[in-house]
């Protein structure tokens, strides 16, 4: 319940909703049950004649169904006095008619609100995942399957809508249609309605048992989907390599596995949950039985308690308290998938970000000093990355890290804009912890060039000024052209408006890597971090982009990190990291002149 009433957070406000929707609702309900109590008085008109009936008085009005039967029985006896049967019979088609239109007025109105609201919740339930999703720190994603996170918010979202959502109507509709009915049972025979009624417990207990199983297996269902949309977006972004190395069969092989427990634990769920419909319907009609046989010995007999009239529009308005019996029943055991996945979607949205701006953190707008990393530590778990390391960036100088991978170069790029928090020492910007930073104003001073490079599907302008939707054609243009990314832009078939495709995949290596450096070019940031910017790049396009880089870092302050050496010669200092510490530092030539120096290594390893 507690899940539930969550989820109904997201429909707020309802000041204006709730009222005009329970209005049409109970316009529904209440013609729809007054369509079934007009069934006595037009079985007496077809049943009777003139003869046998009596002159009726207006009945006192009374606030229960009885007073409806009452006066439509005089308003029938007095038009059959004065019009004939055949006019009593066409008043009460009459009456029967305008019943179902008001009822079914009600049912639109009612089905379109509710559909509103549905939609209302689904639509910022999904942008608040993908909101907390989006703030989440890089760890949570290195340790969640990405099939995971998609499913969250599609099938997860799509489940709370198809169950929770729609169960919305029926938990205010039904509830109000069976207490009305079972209002009007009692006042035809409350004798058959108590019978009736004592019964209903002992089905909701046996419900309510199929019911905790349920829920324990949507859960399971929704982990099953996700790992089958983990191994779906692995076989589409791996598909190159899963052809190269004839592998076909073992990605077939393992999809068929997931498939197949999922659709085992769908089948055992349907089972479970088809069978509470069924068991509320054998106890349904187990009592239909008893009541015709209580209800006949009423109508038979020369002291008959109820006319043949009252006992036909009993039962048949009995049969129909079973339909929103049933819609409960079977809500509530479809609703458990809803508020499984509801339970999974929430664990996620109170995750608590790690990275989180202090409540009176500073904003900088501009590098006036440079960056400093002071007695640097920093772990994965358990695994020990980074290890008391120390050094500057002056403002408009340009440090170089090199060394073996896995030594913890990227990690260092990672840290400074504060993607992870060091477990101990500083990084320091102007002065000021990076921790008493708001993250957006740190970040805006920052323009970023990964080792991948990170393209959207979108146009090529869009990709450039990424995030500045009020970007002028001319500074984009600018920036390829800094990135020499231009020539080859101005020859796509519609320019810088040109769809690239999903990452890019439409454009070379090359060309993905010159975009990614005309976004950073483009953001003009104080400080370039640029993680084996040219790694994708062939020997003339590194050589092209590599000018260009070098005239964009002149008088900015940069972070390289680079396993050509070649690329960082003009460093104003290189450090070279090897597991996690910085065991040399200096100029190009410094480094090379320190005898039997891991950089002069390296060097002659590239040279051979």
């Amino acid at each position: 319940m507690k899940t539930y009433l969550r989820i109904l957070r997201y429909a707020l406000p309802l000041g204006s909703f709730l009222p005009t929707y329970l209005f049409f609702t109970l316009l529904t309900v209440v013609f729809g049950i007054l369509n079934f109590t007009i069934l006595k008085p037009l079985l007496d008109v077809l049943f009777s004649n003139e003869a046998t009936v009596k002159t009726l008085s207006p009945p006192a009005i009374e606030l229960n169904p009885q007073y409806l039967i009452k006066y439509f029985d005089y308003l029938i006896a007095d038009q059959m006095q004065t019009g004939g049967q055949r006019a009593a019979l066409y008043m009460v088609c009459g009456f029967f008619a305008a019943s179902i239109v008001f009822s079914n007025i009600g049912r639109y109105f009612s089905t379109v609100m509710i559909e509103g609201l549905r939609a209302r919740v689904v639509n910022r339930l999904r942008e608040h995942v993908f909101s907390r999703l989006t703030r989440l720190h890089l760890g949570y994603f290195n340790n969640e399957r990405k099939g995971e996170l998609i499913s969250y918010l599609t099938t997860d979202v799509q489940e709370i809508e198809n169950s929770v959502g729609s169960s919305t109507a029926v938990m205010i509709k039904e509830p109000m249609t069976l207490i009305l009915m079972i209002w009007v049972l009692i006042t035809l025979s409350w004798k058959l309605t108590l019978f009736a009624v004592l019964v209903l417990p002992l089905s909701a207990f046996v419900i309510s048992t199929l019911v905790k199983r349920l829920k324990r297996n949507a859960g399971e269902t929704q982990q099953a989907l996700s790992r089958i949309l983990t191994v779906l977006d692995e076989a589409l972004g791996g598909m190159r390599i899963i052809n190269a190395f004839n592998a076909i069969g073992y990605i077939n092989r393992r999809f068929q596995k997931e498939n197949t427990e999922y659709s085992r634990l769908m089948v055992t769920m349907a089972r479970r949950r088809e069978l509470a419909p069924s068991i509320s319907e054998i106890f349904g009609s187990f009592v239909v039985v008893v009541i015709l046989l209580m209800g006949g010995s009423l109508v038979l007999g020369p002291d008959a308690e109820m006319s043949a009239s009252a006992f036909s529009t009993y039962l048949l308005l009995f049969s129909q308290v079973l339909r929103p019996a049933k819609e409960i029943v079977t809500t509530i055991g479809n609703v458990q998938r809803g508020l499984a996945s509801a339970e999974r979607v929430f664990g996620m949205l109170d995750l608590e970000p790690q990275i989180k701006d202090k409540p009176n953190a500073q904003t900088i707008d501009r590098l006036t000093k440079g960056v400093e990393f002071r007695n640097v530590s920093f772990s994965y778990g358990d695994r020990k990355v980074l290890d008391n390391v120390s050094f500057t960036i002056p403002v408009g100088k340009t440090v170089a890290l090199v060394g073996q991978s896995g030594g913890g170069k990227s990690t260092i790029a990672d840290l400074l804009p504060r993607f992870y928090d060091v477990a101990e020492g500083a990084i320091l910007v102007d002065g000021i912890d990076v921790r008493d930073l708001t993250q957006q104003s740190l970040r805006n001073l920052m323009g970023i060039v990964t080792q991948e490079s990170t393209l959207f599907n979108d146009s090529v302008y869009n990709n450039i000024a990424f995030g500045d939707e009020a970007a002028s054609m001319a500074d984009v243009q600018r920036a390829a052209e800094v990135a020499h990314a231009a020539e080859f832009v101005n020859k796509l078939a519609n320019g810088y408006q040109t769809e690239i495709g999903d990452r890019g995949g439409r454009l070379s290596g090359g060309q993905r890597q010159r975009l990614s450096i005309a976004r950073a070019v483009y953001k003009n940031p104080d400080i370039l971090i640029l993680d084996e910017a040219t790694s994708a790049l062939d020997t003339e396009s590194e050589k092209l982009v590599q000018e260009a880089l070098s005239h964009l870092m002149k008088n900015r302050t940069a972070l390289v990190i680079a396993h050509r050496l070649s690329t960082i010669m003009d460093a104003d200092i290189i450090l070279v990291v090897q597991n996690g510490k910085i065991v040399e530092r200096g100029t190009h030539q410094e480094l090379l002149d320190m005898g039997d120096g891991l950089y002069r290594k390296l060097s002659q390893l590239q040279a051979m």
